[in-house]
């Protein structure tokens, strides 16, 4: 068994002695073999080496935003739309070959200080620019084309349409004939509704809301109709118009908003717009007026003006005049609101007209230049006022 053993063990021995005991030869061979596995595992290294770096800088390219190099080429516009993230944006240039990809676009507007100041608006910029040179151009008010056109409050449909005809070089005519369907310009069917029993007259005048408004260079009469209307649709929103008008004036949004042109009209400034609601609504639904009535004279010249006719000053209006019976928009002698709002009003009165202050008047007259007026629930009260308007020259 031992024998047996020791054999065993020496033979082990031997199979591992080849490697240190071959002659010459078998030495020479070792090295040469020793020398090829070694240049084998250098140019291994070497192809893992460039395969690697080549790998790398492909999954680079996963991770690193296609961009443009360089200033740009030919000159385009591109219109930024209101309230647009800095991804509609980058989706923006990308779609007029501005900038290579939106991810580059939005990396240079984050890496820009002022990158999230971007404004709406159209600006001249270039086509294939270098994401960074376009934020920065985005940022240089000479970059941006300015269409700006400024609505004020009060205006009528026909004056806003000689301010954008002015503006954008279309005929007054086509704003007309754009606005004879307030429907198709966006204006939904409900706001036309009526509680008064009087007839419903669809108009787009009250919806054109006034403000500043940055129009595309290329648009027509109905874009820009429908862009002031969507404003205005926006604002009534805001500020909750059609359900405070229905819950709490109990009256139809449609004639909150005739009231409201009725109180931008009449009233000299902005502290009186809510007085002068609350003076309309205590005509025409309260017991203390002695009828339904409004007897505002701003209806007459608003008729004068759709029709073509001068208007003229309110102590010039004869009993003829306000008492005409073919004119529509006349309010004395006649119960309720005019057909249409008279003008296009702002906020203030829109809001002054859905919550008016509380107060027991009935009559109003502005007593100086500055446009403040006087309120009383005492008509004799109200001749005192106007002949304190006299003085001061006002009537």
């Amino acid at each position: 068994m031992i024998d047996e053993l020791d054999l065993a063990f020496d033979e082990q021995i031997e199979r591992g002695k080849p490697r240190h005991r071959r002659g010459a030869r078998g030495a020479k061979g070792g090295k040469g073999k020793s020398a090829v596995a070694f240049l084998m595992v250098f140019i291994l290294l070497g192809v893992l080496g460039v395969g690697g770096y080549l790998g790398y800088e492909k999954v680079k390219g996963f991770f690193t935003a296609a961009d443009y190099d360089g200033p740009g080429t030919d000159p385009v516009q591109v219109e930024i739309a209101k309230n647009a993230s800095l991804t509609d944006i980058g989706n923006a240039l990308v779609d007029a070959d501005v900038v290579k990809s939106t991810a580059a676009f939005v990396d240079a507007a984050d890496a820009n200080p002022k990158g999230k100041n971007i404004q709406s608006g159209t600006y001249k910029l270039r086509k294939q620019m270098a994401a960074e040179q376009a934020v920065t151009l985005l940022l240089d008010p000479k970059t941006r084309v300015s269409n700006g056109v400024t609505i004020p409050e009060g205006k009528t449909a026909n004056q806003v349409y000689a301010i954008l005809s002015k503006a954008t070089n279309i005929p007054v005519a086509d704003f007309k004939n754009a606005a004879k369907d307030p429907e198709a310009l966006g204006i939904p069917d409900f706001w036309f509704n009526r509680t008064d029993g009087q007839k419903v007259t669809k108009s787009v005048e009250g919806f054109l809301f006034p403000d500043t408004y940055e129009f595309p260079p290329k648009g027509t009469a109905s874009d820009y109709l429908q862009l002031m209307i969507q404003h205005f649709l926006s604002v009534a929103q805001d500020i909750d118009f059609v359900k405070k008008a229905e819950t709490e004036r109990n009256i139809s949004p449609y004639e909150v908003l005739t009231v409201a042109s009725l109180s931008q009209a009449e009233a000299g400034n902005a502290a009186d717009l809510g007085k002068v609601s609350r003076v309309a609504y205590n005509r025409l639904y309260g017991s203390s007026f002695h009828c339904k009535c409004l007897e505002f004279d701003v209806g007459i010249n608003y008729y004068y003006q759709l029709t073509g006719k001068p208007t003229k000053p309110s102590g010039k209006m004869t009993d003829a005049e306000l008492f005409d019976t073919k004119n529509p928009y006349r309010l004395h002698g006649k119960d309720g609101l005019t057909p249409t709002p008279i003008n296009n009003p702002g906020k203030a009165a829109m809001e002054g007209a859905l919550a008016p202050p509380k107060g027991d008047w009935l009559y109003f007259v502005a007593i100086d230049k500055q446009g403040h007026s006087a309120f009383t629930a005492d008509y004799n009260q109200h001749l005192k006022n106007i002949e304190t308007a006299k003085k001061n020259g006002v009537l």
